[in-house]
């Protein structure tokens, strides 16, 4: 019991005095720790509950990515058709209804196609091993292919992880501190974004989908046609607001030349004649090469730039594009232009997200918060310390220090961590408060009961601390179990309950068993005590 060298104190002393300076940062505004230069000073992040902030409920647009499938499974079939060898000859293909068909030119290649379509559709199974496409031969030689419910759904959940990764790309590039963003459900994200009380601009970045793609313009589509949404076989009509022709409506090819998939990076910048704001974007080895050679192929042609399906602008490839690097100019703000960067830089969304559900969190509403949940943890801490010190004496005043350090620790971790707090793990601060003298009150009743079997001091300290540490132990791992569940399966105000709980757990046996034992032996190796008041 009295084996307590010197280099052990000195290790608990340093380490837990090292933890205290840590916490000491999160006590104090953050105006005033920023000018603390290289003194470390980690602090907690405070939640939306108690920060305030903004809420943001999205959902996807599960018909927009049905279409896109589609849109996508359409350019598959037709460059596996015709740039196979042999050659398989089809009509133009059809994609309404959420089907798409085409027709055999020679009906004696129906074997040959059928397999090739296959290839591209897996074998007609996907990863879960079920069909994602029907294959459907009607007429002899039309072929029919219709997504499959499994199938869409496959492609729901994948590109639902997707756009999560992408919106939390998103956030960060916005310089926020620890957002909070979870699905919920099959087809929404929750976006909470402590310290933002305007969030028109995260909605706006949210909301672009940042499909980019290069394409060149139909020079010969009729304008009369346009005005009708029709344009040739082989092309599309988008909308080109800034069209200067007055036309709000160009035609393109339908095939895409170059796509943001290819782009290593996008910046904001400002053209060196006007002065007006753009966006420069550099595209990988692959794309820079694939760039400069279809510009190079169509030198003295328009190719448009689409973003989100929408035409920025049309301009005519005066000469060979090499490097690898392009600028997009509209009529951007510096803002615009930036959060377009932004978007392109993070990746393009897999799916259309809207925003269903919104609000804002005053930030004086998270101070009450504060103020309540701080007024409830002094409350408890000052009646565990007066119960444990009228309770047990010395050995409750013992108690009564490590709950203080046990508190500062937990503040300390959860600095070093970059947690969160809210207001559930505030609750978790006042519940660990209780429970970090739950150790110190098995252990001090067992050294009573060995005082009452006729043990000497030292006996009774030594047997009261080895015989509790076992159930001690045993009941924090049942605790821990608990919040490593809440932790695992739990979101949002769970978690942060959860988090507190297991930090609170691990420290408190430190603190409660090591630390108190640590005090208790230094007192009685000090002074040799023949009775002791507990």
């Amino acid at each position: 019991m009295l084996d307590f060298p010197r280099w052990k104190v000195a290790s608990i002393i340093g380490l837990l005095a090292v933890l205290c300076a840590l916490a000491i940062p999160s006590f104090f505004p953050e105006s005033s720790t920023s000018k603390w230069g290289a003194i470390p000073h980690p602090r907690i992040n405070l939640g939306l509950d108690l920060a305030g902030g903004s809420y943001l409920l999205l959902e996807a647009d599960t018909a927009d990515l049905a279409n896109s499938r589609l849109e996508v499974m359409r350019d598959s079939v037709a460059g596996t058709m015709r740039n196979g060898t042999p050659r398989i000859d089809i009509g133009d293909i059809s994609s309404r209804n959420g089907q798409l068909s085409f027709l055999l030119r020679d009906p004696s290649q129906v074997d040959a196609a059928r397999e090739r379509l296959l290839a591209i559709t897996g074998g007609g199974a996907g990863m879960s091993g079920q069909r994602e496409w029907d294959i459907a031969v009607v007429d002899t030689s039309r072929f029919v292919l219709k997504p499959t419910e499994a199938g869409l759904t496959q492609a729901i959940d994948t590109a639902m992880k997707d756009a999560t990764e992408v919106v939390r790309r998103r956030i960060d590039e916005l310089g926020t501190k620890e957002p909070t963003i979870v699905r919920q459900g099959a087809t929404r994200i929750v976006v909470q974004v402590p310290g933002l009380q305007n969030p028109q601009a995260l909605k706006d970045l949210l909301g672009k989908t940042a499909k980019l793609e290069f394409k060149l313009v139909d020079e010969t589509a009729n304008p009369a046609d346009l005005a009708k949404g029709i344009a040739p076989i082989g092309s599309q009509v988008l909308p080109y607001p800034g069209n200067p022709r007055g036309v709000p409506f160009i035609a393109v090819k339908r095939s895409v030349i170059i796509s943001g998939d290819q782009l290593a990076d996008a910046r904001q910048e400002f053209e060196q004649q006007s002065n007006a704001p753009q966006v420069a974007i550099t595209f990988d080895a692959v794309g820079g090469r694939r760039f400069a050679k279809v510009t190079t192929e169509n030198t003295n042609k328009p190719f448009a730039i689409i973003l989100d399906n929408s035409v920025i602008s049309a301009p005519n490839i005066n000469e060979p594009i090499l490097g690898g690097r392009a600028s997009i100019s509209g009529n951007f703000t510096v803002q615009s232009a930036n959060e377009l960067a932004i978007a392109l830089r993070s990746g393009k969304l897999p799916v259309a997200l809207k925003v269903i559900a919104e609000s804002t969190v005053s930030p004086d509403l998270g101070k009450d918060s504060i103020r309540a949940g701080v007024l409830a943890s002094v409350i408890a801490a000052v009646l565990v310390i007066v119960f444990m010190f009228v309770t047990y004496g010395r050995f409750g005043v013992y108690a009564n220090l490590a709950v203080v350090i046990n508190i500062l620790v937990i503040v300390a971790v959860m600095a070093m961590l970059n947690a969160t707090l809210t207001l559930p793990g505030i609750a978790g601060f006042v519940l660990t408060i209780g429970t970090a003298v739950d150790a110190n009150v098995l252990i001090n009743e067992r050294i009573r009961e060995e005082r009452r079997r006729g043990r000497s001091v030292i006996q009774s300290v030594e047997l009261g601390y080895k015989e509790a540490s076992r159930t001690i132990f045993e009941a924090n791992v049942t605790h821990g179990i608990t919040g490593v569940i809440m932790l695992l399966l739990g979101s949002g105000p769970v978690k942060g309950f959860a988090v507190v709980l297991l930090i609170g757990i691990c420290t408190s046996v430190f603190t409660a068993v090591l630390f108190t034992r640590m005090m208790v032996a230094l007192w009685l190796r000090k002074t040799r005590p023949t009775t002791i008041n507990i």
